[in-house]
């Protein structure tokens, strides 16, 4: 009986041993994530390659909009599911974890190491999650924390970009700003020019038209006209796209908290996630401390990049 369990034991520390190892970066929008592994791609580990598990960012079209990292920001570390899916298409969680698992195989037999980046945690669930139901919401509250699948198909180094909920709102309502000043306004104008205005409010989006933006600058549109030609004073108008404007910062920071309980539900449910906390960097970047610029640099390295890559070098090591 003892040398039975301990073949079963052998046994289940091989099949573990043979599961692939991925490094997942996650964390509430606007953390810094695409940042920190394009970082981690660049100068640590240079045979990576990055599979974006953002449900938006996947479909092509509205890059602004959307926050795509550029292509001079991903310096040359290879991207994936990003930008490449019919934006008029739903492309479900059930549908990443049928896909994803193809281009990682893809990425190990180059002897490369697959990123997992992005901040919809549904699809990161469906991916790793050994026991997966399309039909159950385990990140519901109304659902038991034992829904949640411990078991994993890959072997995972979990890093998890944290920034203090009030320090994050303050700068995702910055990153708005900057967004409408980089054409996001513009781009929205053309994609409704192009391709309408949904049937009714009520009516259920799908893909790109669920994006944060959207919704927001549609209903302003059918207010106003495309290219300002309805009828109405230029107050009115001013106030219909400060309402837009509001709405998206107000929506972005309410998916923002929502992502942050969705990790810490997987947190609490067994999930190994190595908290990365980039509170200060943030606060130093937005000029919150006495002496900033430079020293914003200084702390994302020291407080992140460091230790982030401290991490993934000792699991590779395992």
């Amino acid at each position: 009986m003892t040398a039975m369990n301990s073949n079963n034991s052998s046994s289940s520390i091989h099949r573990r041993q043979k599961l692939k190892k991925l490094v997942v970066v996650m964390g509430a929008t606007g953390s810094g994530k695409s940042k920190l592994s394009v970082d981690l791609g660049t100068r640590f580990f240079p045979n990576s390659e990055i599979v974006n598990s953002d449900k938006i960012q996947v479909y092509r079209g509205l890059d602004i909009a959307t926050n795509k990292i550029s292509m001079h920001d991903r310096k040359g570390v290879p991207h994936h599911f990003l930008g490449e899916f019919d934006p008029e298409t739903e492309f479900t969680p059930s549908d990443f974890r049928e896909l994803a698992p193809k281009t990682i195989a893809q990425i190990t037999s180059r002897r490369n190491l697959p990123l997992i980046v992005g901040g919809s945690n549904s699809f990161i669930y469906s991916l790793l999650a050994k026991r997966f139901n399309s039909e159950t919401d385990v990140f519901d509250e109304s659902s038991a924390i034992n829904s949640v699948s411990s078991e994993l198909r890959y072997s995972c180094c979990f890093l998890w970009v944290d920034v203090s909920l009030p320090i994050l709102n303050e700068y995702l309502d910055k990153r708005v700003d900057e967004m409408l000043d980089s054409g996001m306004y513009e781009e929205l104008e053309e994609y409704f020019a192009r391709e309408g205005f949904a049937e009714s409010e009520s009516a259920s989006r799908t893909g790109l038209r669920k994006a944060i933006g959207v919704p927001e600058f549609e209903r302003y549109f059918k207010r106003v006209g495309l290219g300002g030609g309805a009828d109405g004073s230029e107050a009115e108008k001013r106030l219909s796209y400060e309402e837009a404007v509001k709405a998206i910062k107000e929506n972005t920071c309410t998916l923002a908290k929502r992502q942050q309980e969705k990790i810490q539900r997987l947190k609490d449910a067994g999930w190994d996630l190595q908290k990365i906390d980039a509170t200060e960097a943030f606060r130093a970047a937005m000029g919150m401390t006495s002496d900033s610029g430079k020293r914003a640099s200084d702390i994302w390295e020291k407080m992140v990049v460091e230790p982030s890559a401290k991490i993934v070098k000792r699991f590779l090591m395992e």
